[in-house]
């Protein structure tokens, strides 16, 4: 007699979601990257009655203390991504990150209703010492430059009407002007330390950069009810942080 096949995944409770499954439909998925930015956002967070549980496992996927809020740790060049698609709800991510992700895409600004005004910093350029930028960047004139930012690095050399060759980097960034690699570098300065230990000097600002909230169009619609009263408490906390 055959008999029915045995079944090695033990029935979940009627209603019950699987520990493995997605978040639920009201939840709010925030993401967030390790580092300066999720350590400054955690005040935040808190006036805003959010505290973050777990942060310090290994856990990609952190609970907090409402359960309607997750908290999702992403690659800081990914969250970006996360939000545009909907693998979730809201982030937080430099104005550099944002503004790139923009330039390679091509598409529509994303929606950044909040400038917290953490993790601060400048997106600059920079040489070695002695380098003549001026005469580099006349226009017309071509600059060899390294950089991870090369979207934002071409449109700011083309208003120049400069010529650019870019030479997209990871890391080391200080390096290529001392090798021969590349005439200039564009990178972020916080206070321009490693640039001194490596004897090159910032020569120009591309733009002063802080972290942004931005936000998935979708859930700005669909989530409207659940996002409103966060957004509110995030804009009280920033100046109170500041």
């Amino acid at each position: 007699m055959n008999q029915p096949p045995v079944s090695l995944r033990s029935p979940s409770p009627e209603g019950v979601r699987p520990a493995w499954g997605g978040p639920t439909p009201n939840m709010l998925t925030l993401a967030l990257s390790k580092g300066r930015i999720f350590d400054d956002t955690l005040p935040l967070l808190k006036a805003a009655g959010i505290e973050v549980r777990d942060a310090n496992s290994r856990a990609l996927i952190l609970p907090t203390n409402r359960p309607d809020v997750r908290v999702v740790l992403v690659r800081a060049s990914d969250v970006p991504t996360y939000v545009q698609h909907g693998g979730a709800d809201l982030g937080v991510a430099g104005l550099d990150v944002l503004l790139e992700h923009e330039a390679q895409q091509g598409g529509a600004p994303m929606l950044r209703p909040i400038d917290l005004k953490i993790a601060t910093c400048r997106l600059s350029v920079a040489v070695r010492k002695g380098f003549d930028y001026p005469a580099a960047v006349r226009q017309g004139a071509r600059i060899r430059v390294a950089t991870k930012y090369t979207g934002l690095a071409r449109q700011h050399f083309a208003a120049k009407g400069v010529h650019v060759d870019l030479i997209k980097l990871y890391g080391s960034m200080e390096l290529a002007p001392l090798t021969g690699l590349a005439d200039a570098i564009v990178d972020l300065v916080s206070t321009g330390s490693t640039l001194k230990a490596n004897e090159l000097v910032e020569v120009e600002t591309l733009l002063p950069i802080s972290s942004h909230l931005v936000l998935n169009p979708v859930s700005a619609k669909l989530k409207r009810e659940a996002l409103q009263p966060l957004l509110q408490t995030l804009r009280e906390a920033v100046p109170a942080a500041s």
